[in-house]
């Protein structure tokens, strides 16, 4: 097992590339791509070196940072941990990272994928001077419909997984700890989850729009297939420890199954996220809004850790009833409707001690 010094150089230093490139497009361009790279604190030399030959490259990542933060709150926010970022905090999540939990093996397999479609859509977009269509998907094919023609421009997933792997990986591949290792795993599962949706389009030419010749392209799927499937090998992920030699993974324990490839793998139990710990990186769930009715993780019951909730009654104000006014304007009335929000409550205050 890692220890805790090595867990945040290997952890922490990653993302302060996030904070970086989280700001403004121009951000990059203004202040020159050495400037910039140079005071990344962290980076090693690779990366410097990637940085600073590839600033709009940069900003690509940067973009795909705003994404794959959206995409992991979509996918936790009916639950206890709810993927929330810190402000200025270089791990962007805080001290849960610290722990090699199923929660971080998840958040570098969807900031891994984040970075691939990022870079991938940008090529396709001609926004990159390094890359472009993907050169590979040229001539004659043919799938369970019969024969076509490559023609369009095909998303570049090559280029995409190859830049991200070189960039992303190059600390963990120099650290070589237990903790690195898990990490590379978990990399490479959010990498090859971009490439597993991708999708074939195509348009057809001939008389009256028969489909007698196709041409088709490679396009990236919503990023939201890519959260959705990672969200499931989170709910499957396997423990693990890592072999002697630090090389590989073996089960946590006799009879647990062996991860495979696809797994996110991690080491440690997680915390149960019910209340403020500091030092495990849990803000508790008080004051999180909870279903009274839901039998699931959102639930009052789950989500408040059997505390209780408190309800309070809103008025909410909405547009309805809009209708179209020719030329040209639309207008709505105001409608105001009453609900219940329940939340829960805090715990006990030497409850809440006993964790800070």
């Amino acid at each position: 097992m890692c220890s805790g010094a090595v867990q945040l150089k290997s952890v922490g230093e990653w993302f302060d590339i996030f904070w970086l490139l989280l700001g403004e497009k121009r951000y990059i361009g203004a202040l020159g791509a050495r400037v910039i790279c140079d005071n990344i604190p962290g980076l090693v030399s690779r990366q410097r070196q990637l940085c600073q030959r590839y600033p709009d490259i940069m900003r690509s990542v940067g973009e795909g940072a705003r994404e794959w933060i959206r995409e992991c709150q979509h996918q936790f926010r009916h639950h206890r941990w709810n993927c929330t970022t810190l402000d200025r905090d270089h791990t962007v999540f805080g001290r849960v990272m610290l722990r090699s939990s199923r929660e971080a093996a998840f958040v570098y397999a969807i900031s891994s994928a984040g970075v691939v479609h990022a870079i991938t859509r940008a090529c396709s977009q001609g926004e990159l001077s390094a890359c472009s269509c993907d050169p590979y998907t040229r001539g004659r094919h043919h799938d369970q419909r019969g024969d076509f023609d490559w023609g369009g421009c095909s998303d570049n997933i090559h280029y995409g997984v190859r830049f991200a792997k070189a960039f992303v990986d190059a600390k963990e591949k120099r650290l070589k700890d237990a903790r690195a290792l898990m990490n590379l795993h978990n990399n490479r599962c959010g990498r090859t989850a971009v490439r597993r949706f991708l999708k074939l389009e195509c348009k057809c030419h001939g008389v009256s729009g028969s489909c007698t010749l196709r041409t088709c392209w490679r396009a990236l799927s919503d990023f939201r297939r890519t959260g959705d499937y990672l969200r499931r090998r989170y709910d499957g992920a396997v423990q693990v420890t890592a072999t002697q030699d630090g090389a590989n993974f073996t089960a946590a324990r006799q009879g647990y199954r062996r991860a495979t490839r696809t797994d996110l793998v991690y080491f440690d139990n997680s915390p149960d996220y019910c209340v403020l710990d500091k030092a495990a990186g849990s803000l508790g769930t008080a004051g999180r809004v909870c279903s009274k009715t839901s039998k699931g993780t959102d639930g009052c019951e789950i989500m408040c850790c059997g505390r209780g909730y408190d309800t309070t009654r809103v008025t909410r104000v909405t547009q309805c009833e809009c209708k179209f006014h020719w030329c040209c304007a639309v207008r709505c009335k105001e409608c105001r409707n009453t609900v219940d929000v329940h939340t829960c409550k805090a715990p006990k205050k030497a409850e809440w001690l006993d964790q800070t």
